[in-house]
C-alpha cells in the first residue's frame, strides 16, 4: 500500500521522486519523506501529512543528489509521525532504507538488536531492517543485503543504498510489487508503473525473491541465491495522459466516465460473430472437463464481481461455484485438488491476501485463472492464465471501471467456458454476445443523462447516517458494491442485503428518513424485488429505486427513480451499478469529502 520511488542518474533526484510519490497518491498514505546520497552523505526530509507538506520542507531545506529513495507511508506499525515515516536511516547514518509490507518477525529481531545497544528512534517495523543492514555491512551492500532478507519473515518491497557505495540503490521483493524503469543513462525503481512514465517506458518486473541492483549505468538482477539471471525488459502499454484527471475535478469522476471505453478494450477480440472467442487464453477443453468445481477469490469490491461470476459460472457451465473472500479462504482449511478451478480477482494483481490464497491453491493441484487489470503483476504471473480487463490505469481509490470491466470478463469467462464444456446453449451465447457489444454505448447514453434524481438524491440524503441498498440475484451483490462505494468515499454507513432478507431483520430499521437504494431492473427476480419495495413503502420508507426505462410500477413506487437502458438480465449488473457510483460520488462532493484519497485507505493493499 506503501509507495516506493528510487532514482539514480544525472538528474535532481528529489525532482523525481516527488514528481513519482505524486503519482503514486492513489495508494493512499499519512506522510512521505525522501533521502538523497551526495558529497554531505545521507540526507533526509520527512513531513506527516500530504505530499505538499513534504514539498515545504524540502523548499526550506533543499537536497541536491542524483541518487535518492522517496516514499509515503500508510501506517501499519505506528501512528502517523515523522519519526515513524519513512526513509529510516542506520543508527551510524549510513544506511537509508524504505519499504512497503510487514515485517511480522520485528519485534524479536528488535529485541535482539536493543540487546546490542541499538536505540530505536520509531515504533516501525521497517526500522529492524535499517539497523540490521549496517549491523551485517561488510563492504559489500549487495551481500549484506542478502543475508538481511534471509532474515526476514513477511510480505515486504525493500529499496537500500549506503553512504559507502554512493552509485547504487538495492532492492527486492516478497508479495509486494516493485517495477525496475530502464532510461538512458538514468534508472528507477517504483511501486508501480505510473511512478516513471514521465521519464521512461520500459520497465522490468521484479519478480519474487529477485535481488536488483540499480545503477546510473544499468542494472543487474540476480536470484535468491545471487546468481545472476536474465531479465526482459517490457514496454508498457499505459500512457502518462491515463494518469492524468484531464478536466474532471477528480479521478473518480474521470474513470467513471472512462468505463464505456474500458468495457469496449475488455471484449475487443474476444466475441467472434455470435461467440464469445476465448482463444488468447489458450483454454484446453479436455482439461476443462475434468473440473468437477469452481471457486472464485478476491478482495473488496472484487469479491462483489466475483459473486456475479458465481452466478453466470453456475447458468453457463453448471458446476457448483463458491466465492471466498481470499482472507478468509486462507484460514478454512478448504479442500483442493485437481479437479478445482479457481479464478482470482484482482484489479491491481498485487493484493496480499488473494496473493496467498492463490498460493494455497497452486499448492493444492488446482488449474488457475486470474482476471486482472495490471500486466505483468504477480497474480497474472502465478496463474495458468489470465484475461486482462483492460481497463487502464485506475488512479481513485474507489473501484469503478475496474469493478464493470470484471463484471463483462466474468461474462466472457462463463460462457466461453460454458461452450468449451458443451454447456453454454447457442442462443445464450448470441443473446449475450449481442447484449456485451451493445454495453459500450448503452453506459454512454447513461452517463451522457443528467441524471437528475442522483444529484437530488445525494443532495437531500447527505446528511443521513445509514443507508440500506437491495437487490437480488445478480443484483445482490451490486447492492453490496453501492453501499460500499457509499462508505469509501462518503463516510456514510451504508448496509447492502438480499431484497429476500429484509423481513429477516432489516425492515427493523425502515421508518420515514432512511433512504433505501432497491435494484430492481427487468428480470425474473424483479417482481420479488418489487414486494420488498412495497413492504418498506408501507412502513413509510423513502425508495430510490433503480429501473428499467418504461418500468410504470416503478415509478409509481420509486421517491426517486434512476432508469437504465433494456438489457439482458445478466449484463444489468453492469448499468445498475453506474448511478450507484455516481450516487456515490455526489453524497461525498457535498458533504466535502476527499473523494479519491479516501481516509484510511489505500487502492492496492499489499499487506494483511
Amino acid at each position: 500500500m506503501c509507495g516506493i520511488v528510487g532514482y539514480v542518474g544525472p538528474r535532481e533526484a528529489t525532482e523525481v521522486l516527488i514528481e513519482g510519490l505524486r503519482r503514486l497518491e492513489y495508494r493512499g498514505y499519512d506522510s512521505a519523506g525522501v533521502a538523497v546520497l551526495n558529497g554531505d552523505g545521507m540526507r533526509t526530509r520527512k513531513a506527516v501529512g500530504r505530499l505538499s507538506a513534504l514539498e515545504d520542507e524540502l523548499k526550506r531545506d533543499a537536497l541536491h543528489g542524483g541518487l535518492g529513495i522517496g516514499h509515503t507511508r500508510w501506517a501499519t506499525h505506528g501512528v502517523p509521525s515523522v519519526a515513524n515515516c519513512h526513509p529510516h536511516t542506520s543508527f551510524d547514518g549510513k544506511v537509508s532504507l524504505i519499504h512497503n509490507g510487514i515485517i511480522e518477525n520485528h519485534r524479536e529481531l528488535r529485541r535482539e538488536l536493543m540487546d546490542q545497544g541499538i536505540e530505536f528512534r520509531s515504533e516501525t517495523d521497517t526500522e529492524v531492517v535499517a539497523h540490521l543492514v549496517a549491523k551485517t555491512y561488510d563492504g559489500d551492500l549487495v551481500r549484506t543485503f542478502q543475508k538481511v532478507i534471509r532474515r526476514l519473515r513477511g510480505a515486504y518491497a525493500l529499496a537500500v543504498c549506503h553512504t559507502d557505495e554512493p552509485d547504487k540503490i538495492i532492492a527486492t521483493r516478497v508479495g509486494s510489487p516493485l517495477v525496475i524503469g530502464i532510461g538512458d543513462g538514468e534508472n528507477f525503481i517504483a511501486s508501480d508503473v505510473p511512478a516513471i512514465l514521465k521519464y521512461t517506458r520500459k520497465v522490468v518486473f521484479l519478480n519474487e525473491h529477485q535481488l536488483a541492483v540499480v545503477t546510473r549505468d544499468g542494472v543487474k538482477i540476480f536470484d535468491a541465491a545471487l546468481n545472476p539471471v536474465e531479465f526482459t525488459i517490457c514496454e508498457t502499454n499505459l500512457s502518462l495522459d491515463a494518469a492524468e484527471k484531464e478536466g474532471y475535478e477528480h479521478f473518480m469522476l474521470k474513470e467513471i466516465h472512462e468505463q464505456p471505453r474500458a468495457l469496449a478494450e475488455t471484449i475487443r477480440g474476444r466475441v467472434n460473430g455470435d461467440n464469445v472467442d476465448l482463444t488468447e487464453l489458450n483454454l484446453d477443453a479436455a482439461v476443462l472437463k475434468g473440473v468437477r468445481r469452481i471457486a472464485i477469490l478476491a478482495c473488496g469490491t472484487s469479491l462483489y464481481s466475483g459473486m456475479v461470476g458465481k452466478y453466470l459460472f453456475e447458468r453457463f457451465t453448471h458446476l457448483p461455484t463458491e466465492t471466498w473472500s481470499a482472507s478468509e479462504f486462507r484460514y478454512a482449511d478448504p479442500v483442493i485438488d485437481d479437479g478445482m478451478l479457481v479464478i482470482a480477482v484482482s484489479q491491481s494483481g498485487e493484493t496480499a491476501d488473494t496473493l496467498e490464497a492463490l498460493r494455497i491453491v497452486k499448492e493444492g493441484g488446482a488449474r488457475t485463472i486470474a482476471v486482472c487489470n495490471v500486466m505483468g503483476s504477480s497474480i497474472p504471473r502465478m496463474c495458468d492464465a489470465t484475461l486482462y480487463t483492460r481497463a487502464g490505469p485506475e488512479i481513485g481509490v474507489a473501484s469503478t471501471k475496474a469493478y464493470t470491466t470484471q463484471l463483462a470478463g466474468f461474462v466472457l469467462l462463463s460462457v466461453g467456458i460454458g461452450r468449451l464444456l458443451g454447456v453454454t446453449d447457442a442462443e445464450d451465447e448470441r443473446r449475450l454476445v449481442t447484449g456485451l457489444k451493445q454495453l459500450p454505448d448503452q453506459v454512454q447514453a447513461l452517463l451522457d443523462e443528467d441524471i437528475v434524481a442522483v444529484k437530488r438524491c445525494a443532495k437531500r440524503y447527505k446528511n443521513v447516517f445509514n443507508f440500506m441498498y437491495i437487490g437480488r440475484h445478480f443484483n445482490y451483490p451490486t447492492a453490496m458494491e453501492g453501499a460500499l462505494k457509499l462508505k469509501e468515499i462518503s463516510y456514510i454507513h451504508a448496509e447492502g442485503y438480499a431484497g429476500g432478507e429484509m423481513k429477516h431483520g432489516p425492515l427493523a430499521l425502515v421508518e420515514g428518513t432512511f433512504p433505501t437504494i432497491a435494484i430492481a431492473p427487468q428480470g425474473r427476480t424483479r417482481e420479488k424485488l418489487i414486494s420488498n419495495v412495497q413492504e418498506i413503502k408501507a412502513r413509510k420508507g423513502v425508495v430510490v429505486m433503480v429501473s428499467t426505462q418504461g418500468d410504470e410500477e416503478a415509478r409509481e413506487l420509486a421517491d426517486y427513480l434512476i432508469e437504465i437502458p433494456p438489457c439482458e438480465e445478466e449484463l444489468s449488473p453492469i448499468l445498475a451499478v453506474v448511478p450507484l457510483q455516481l450516487l456515490a460520488y455526489y453524497t461525498a462532493l457535498q458533504l466535502g469529502r476527499d473523494v479519491d484519497k479516501p481516509r484510511n485507505l489505500a487502492k492496492s493493499v499489499t499487506v494483511e
